[in-house]
């Protein structure tokens, strides 16, 4: 079977950016999705389209077809308060690259890294960190079969794989990743109990909104109930 529309693939892949793997997916955890539901890039879905199991792929997205170029003004400026819970300041989640996950106005986790900090506000990046970067893909098709009409309405039980599936479009981990195992979205770094958004960093529901969480504050003034959560 080919990949289409409403079709489930499983495939493997490298993501080699700036001469370096930035991402990659083994046979043993190949990253699984349905194309054509937004999962993944638009251009990278573009690629694989109509190629059979072990048909092998390699492309080249620019910062335009990936992430976007950098944008100085996806800088912004969160008030010190926004990082007291229970009444504790928590200078741990003020620390310079520091992950914060934060969400915009749509609802989309948006990765957050803070840049600095002094006594009034901290100012975090929330480009993605593939922002301005020439990605590099390539790899092979693992297997392709119809989605169900569950798996059509509900998602697959699982998507991503254990090292981050490095190009979701909008959703996973903000705009940057997949969510397996590994680094984003399950027990490693962002989304797990490690770092962003588990019970180590950051975690909770990390809600902040687009210049100073939301319309002023995040929650009922803090910012959350545990780990930088609530709704801003």
């Amino acid at each position: 079977m080919k990949i289409g529309e409403k079709t489930v693939v499983r495939l493997v892949y490298e993501l080699m950016v700036d001469g370096q793997v930035a991402d990659f997916c083994t046979e043993e955890r190949p990253l699984e999705f349905i194309q054509g539901k937004g999962m993944l890039l638009p251009k990278f879905e573009e690629n694989i389209a109509g190629l059979e199991p072990g048909e092998k792929f390699a492309f080249t997205l620019s910062p335009e077809e990936g992430y976007g170029v950098y944008d100085p003004e996806r800088i912004i400026s969160l008030p010190v308060a926004a990082f007291e819970i229970d009444g504790e300041l928590r200078r741990d989640l003020m620390e310079v690259g520091t992950m914060l996950p934060l969400t915009d106005r749509a609802g989309n986790v948006v990765p957050g890294k803070v840049l600095e900090a002094d006594e009034l506000f901290v100012k975090i990046d929330v480009n993605s960190p593939m922002a301005g970067k020439t990605l590099n893909f390539s790899g092979h098709i693992v297997d392709v079969r119809e989605a169900s009409e569950k798996e059509l309405a509900e998602g697959l039980e699982r998507h991503g794989c254990g090292h981050c599936g490095g190009h979701c479009g909008d959703g996973g981990c903000g705009e940057g990743h997949c969510g397996g195992e590994g680094h984003c979205g399950g027990e490693g770094h962002c989304g797990g109990e490690g770092h962003c958004g588990g019970e180590g960093h950051c975690g909770g529901e990390g809600h902040c909104g687009e210049g100073h969480c939301g319309e002023g504050h995040c929650g009922e003034g803090h910012c959350g109930e545990g780990h930088c959560g609530g709704e801003c």
